[in-house]
C-alpha cells in the first residue's frame, strides 16, 4: 500500500507499508521525485531487496552484538577469534558509525590505513572478512542493500613455505623427543590428525586389531580453558593406520590402561597443546638438529608428504586429513601433486612396455595363417 499527498507547506508526503506492516514515509519538493521513490521501493520489496531505514539507522557495534548473538552455529575458538578482531580492530574504528553510513569508499579507505600502518596481509584479510560477516547479517537483515565489503581489494598474504621432513627425519625427531612422547610423534607424522584431534582422542576410537582409528571430536584452547567439541569440518572420519603404529600404540596401552585419553600429561589429565609444544616439542627439535621453525603442525604437512611419494589420489588425502572439500586440499597441497603425476606417468609406462612385450611373445608362438582368396585364379 503507497499513497502520495500534497501537504500544507507544499512538500510532498510519500508513504508506504513494508512487508511487516511498518509505515514508512518520505518528503520530496516536486511530486515526479515521490513517485519515483515509490517506484523504487516496489521493485525492492518485489526482489526481496527492501531496506528497512529505521535498521540502517543502528550502529555498527549495536548489529555486531546482534550478529554474534545469532550465530549461534560458531565453535567457541572461532567465536573468539571473532570478539577479539571486533575489540581490536573494528569497533575503535566503526564502533558510533550507523550501517547505512558505511559505503565502499569508507572501507577502502580504512583498509588503506591499515595496510599503511603496517598491518600484515593475512591479518587485514581476518579483518575484513569478519566485517563482511557483520555487513553480510546487515544485508539479509534489510538494514542495508548491498555489503560494502563485497569488490574491496586487499593485500595478497604471502604463502608460507611448507616444511616436510622425511621419513629419517621423523625417525630422527621422536628419537630425540624421547620415549614420553615418542609414540604421539609418530602418530601424528603417520596419521595427519590435528594437534586438537590428538589430544581428545579416546582409547574406545582405537581398534588396534582393525588398524582403524575414529576421529570425532577435538580439543580447543579458548581463553586458556579446554573446550571439547567436534571436529574443524564437524564430520567425523576414520584412519587406517600402518601395522608398526598399531603395535607402537599397543606398547603405549600397556602404560596407560586401555581407557581413557590415549595422550594425557603428566597428571593423567587432557594434554594441552601450548604446554607440550613448549616443554617438549620445541626441546627436541633443537636436540635433533632439525629446522628451528619447525612447528608442530608441520607434522601433518609431513604426512601429506608421505603420501604423496606413495602415489596416493588426492581424495584419499582428502579424506585422511578431514578438510572439507577437495579444493583446500588442492589449494593446500597442489604443489605437490607434480610428483603424484610423475609416478603415474612412469607407471603407464611401465604397463604399455609390459603389455608391449606380452604381445610381441604372443605373436612370435603364433603359426602362419592362411589367407583364402575370394576371387578366382
Amino acid at each position: 500500500m503507497a499513497s502520495i499527498k500534497k501537504r500544507e507547506d507544499g512538500r510532498w508526503r510519500a508513504r508506504y507499508r513494508d512487508l511487516d506492516g511498518t509505515e514508512h514515509a518520505k518528503h520530496f519538493s516536486r511530486r515526479i521525485d515521490a513517485e519515483i521513490w515509490l517506484d523504487s521501493v516496489r521493485v525492492d520489496l518485489s526482489t526481496g531487496v527492501h531496506v528497512n531505514p529505521a535498521r540502517g539507522r543502528v550502529t555498527f557495534e549495536t548489529w555486531s552484538k546482534q550478529w554474534q548473538a545469532e550465530a549461534v552455529h560458531l565453535k567457541p575458538k572461532t567465536r573468539a577469534g571473532y570478539q577479539s578482531i571486533l575489540n581490536k580492530h573494528l569497533l575503535p574504528h566503526w564502533e558510533h558509525v550507523r550501517l547505512s553510513e558505511i559505503d565502499r569508499p569508507a572501507v577502502k579507505a580504512w583498509v588503506a590505513t591499515m595496510i599503511a600502518n603496517g598491518m600484515g596481509a593475512g591479518t587485514v584479510k581476518n579483518v575484513v572478512n569478519t566485517m563482511k560477516a557483520v555487513m553480510s547479517s546487515a544485508v539479509e537483515g534489510g538494514a542495508i542493500k548491498v555489503n560494502p565489503c563485497v569488490g574491496v581489494r586487499l593485500p595478497r598474504p604471502t604463502r608460507t613455505e611448507m616444511l616436510f621432513l622425511t621419513a629419517p627425519q621423523v625417525a630422527q625427531l621422536a628419537e630425540a623427543i624421547g620415549p614420553d612422547h615418542r609414540a604421539l610423534l609418530l602418530f601424528a607424522a603417520y596419521t595427519g590428525l590435528r594437534a586438537g584431534e590428538i589430544g581428545a582422542l579416546q582409547w574406545g576410537r582405537v581398534n588396534l586389531l582393525r588398524g582403524t582409528v575414529d576421529v570425532v571430536e577435538s580439543y580447543a584452547e579458548v581463553h586458556g580453558a579446554l573446550v571439547l567439541g567436534t571436529t574443524k569440518t564437524y564430520a567425523r572420519r576414520t584412519v587406517r593406520l600402518p601395522r608398526f603404529l598399531c603395535d607402537l600404540l599397543g606398547e603405549h596401552q600397556a602404560i596407560t590402561g586401555p581407557d581413557g585419553l590415549v595422550f594425557r600429561d603428566s597428571h593423567g589429565g587432557p594434554l594441552r597443546h601450548s604446554n607440550f609444544y613448549r616443554r617438549a616439542f620445541r626441546p627436541s627439535v633443537a636436540r635433533s638438529g632439525l629446522p628451528a621453525r619447525l612447528r608442530f603442525h608441520d607434522l601433518r604437512h609431513t604426512c601429506v608428504a608421505l603420501l604423496v611419494a606413495q602415489g596416493a589420489h588426492p581424495m584419499a588425502i582428502k579424506e585422511r586429513l578431514g578438510h572439507s572439500s577437495i579444493t583446500v586440499t588442492l589449494d593446500q597441497y597442489g604443489h605437490l601433486l607434480p610428483a603424484i603425476d610423475e609416478a603415474l606417468a612412469e607407471g603407464l609406462e611401465t604397463t604399455y612396455r609390459e603389455a608391449a612385450a606380452d604381445f610381441s611373445r604372443t605373436i612370435r608362438g603364433l603359426e602362419p595363417v592362411a589367407v583364402l582368396s575370394t576371387t578366382g585364379s
